[in-house]
């Protein structure tokens, strides 16, 4: 859509309600964080097997960013984060009931299909049902809802862990809530414009333009959107064209450097983290994870508000730089007998923050601005499918790095990662603030002609 696209009311209350998809993401991430310490105990599991047992919903998410970037192309986006809803609820359930640790890893890893799916098909719509000028900002949203959903889980685990410690399935079963939001918002929102076009549904495409872009817009957005369909394949193959091969390797890039640079680590494993390296009691850890929740929070609002006044790139910059920084003294504490937790936090509190504003919001909105409208849907089920292999690695490699090289040492080379990242950033990815999607699409184009 035009830079001067109508940010209507309408267009947030759809945008937020897609988003509702973010919250089952991060209300997931604190079950695990907060249950892993009593899911162990029940099921008396070894660091492989806790490992495995946090991994295992990430397989799940490369199944679902594979599957539902075929069906968001083919059935649509409305249906497919329907589907996602029902099918997490189904999960959480499960997992709240499990017996035994086999069946709660097939619960996991359903619920991993469905966040994959979410995490896919939530930013794809909002991206191309909002005006340009403000796309980067309702994208993010989903993201906003992401931390809250995170923030939230961790309270909760906080209070159960003080009233009733040990109900592990209760966190989980308190996860299918998100769930049956998502479903009751998919209920009104409408379908993708950039879809029902691409499907040949001009009439109805039309329709959902006039409720989120002035009437003078409405037309020059349909020839635009209509004459970029006409020009793509839409295929897997036109993946490997030279017009779209390097937004793909940079969108993949992104999505590695998201994980690799160890946040999730924190966010998942952050009661062991704090327990085994800190000193910190039970109860302590979990008040400290509801603080890394409220600076996630706090400043993913911060990059939501920044991401369309600064741009893309210096929000990226800035927040893998001040990673690396965060991280390094985060090591150094480590490595000294301190004795006090508040001040070990410190330093994870500024790595997280700095993620939240930078890679946290920036990179689901770069991915989503990247590629063609025909073929969206399929190159962001590839980079979704290596943000879900890097996290995969990270979460079943970290307990068994830090017995080999210590907690330290490990956090030390998160940081050295960090700066690689900040180098590929500045040399390769270009700024596309108050770039129509079309407009994005023909630089590339225009690079390799």
């Amino acid at each position: 859509m035009p830079p001067g696209g109508k940010s209507s009311l309408f267009v947030v209350f759809v945008a937020a309600s897609a988003a509702v998809a973010g919250l089952l993401f991060g209300y997931d991430v604190a079950v695990v964080n907060g249950a892993l310490t009593y899911v162990r105990s029940s099921f008396h599991l070894g660091s492989v097997a806790t490992e495995f047992l946090t991994a295992i919903v990430f397989i799940g998410c490369a199944f679902g960013s594979i599957l539902f970037g075929w069906v968001s192309d083919r059935y649509g986006r409305r249906v497919s984060l329907l589907s996602a809803g029902i099918l997490f609820g189904m999960a959480a359930l499960s997992a709240s009931a499990a017996p035994q640790v086999t069946l709660l890893m097939a619960a996991r890893f359903v619920a991993g299909i469905a966040l994959g799916a979410t995490l896919l098909v939530g930013p794809l719509y909002i991206s191309e049902i909002a005006p340009a000028s403000k796309r980067g900002m309702l994208v993010t949203l989903n993201q906003l809802l992401v931390v809250t959903g995170t923030l939230a889980g961790m309270i909760v685990a906080y209070e159960i862990a003080q009233h009733a410690p040990g109900s592990w399935r209760l966190m989980f079963l308190l996860g299918g809530l998100p769930a049956i939001a998502l479903a009751v918002a998919t209920t009104w929102i409408p379908e993708s414009p950039r879809w029902l076009l691409q499907q040949g549904q001009r009439e109805r495409a039309e329709a959902v333009l006039r409720k989120v872009a002035t009437a003078a817009e409405v037309q020059t957005t349909m020839d635009e959107i209509t004459r970029a369909i006409r020009e793509e394949t839409g295929t897997y193959r036109e993946l490997l064209s030279k017009t779209v091969r390097k937004p793909l390797v940079i969108a993949v890039m992104l999505a590695i450097i998201q994980q690799i640079t160890g946040v999730n680590t924190v966010m998942y494993y952050g009661n062991l983290i704090f327990q085994e390296h800190t000193g910190a009691t039970a109860l302590e850890s979990f008040r400290m994870n509801v603080g890394v929740g409220a600076i996630n929070f706090l400043f993913t609002i911060v990059g939501l508000l920044l991401v369309d006044r600064l741009g893309r790139r210096p929000l990226l910059l800035l927040g893998t730089g001040g990673m690396a920084a965060s991280l390094i003294v985060f090591a150094t504490f480590l490595n000294m007998p301190i004795g006090h937790t508040a001040l070990v936090l410190i330093p994870v509190l500024s790595y997280v923050a700095c993620f939240a504003f930078g890679l946290g919001v920036v990179v689901w909105v770069a991915m989503a601005e990247l590629f063609p409208n025909r073929i969206r849907g399929r190159a962001l089920s590839i980079s979704n499918l290596a943000l879900w292999i890097a996290v995969t690695v990270l979460m079943s490699t970290f307990l068994s790095l830090t017995r080999i090289f210590g907690a330290a040492g490990v956090f030390l080379g998160y940081a050295v990662i960090c700066v690689l990242s900040f180098v590929y950033i500045f040399f390769q990815l270009p700024e596309t603030k108050n770039r129509t999607l079309e407009e994005i699409e023909n630089s590339w184009a225009k690079e390799k002609a």
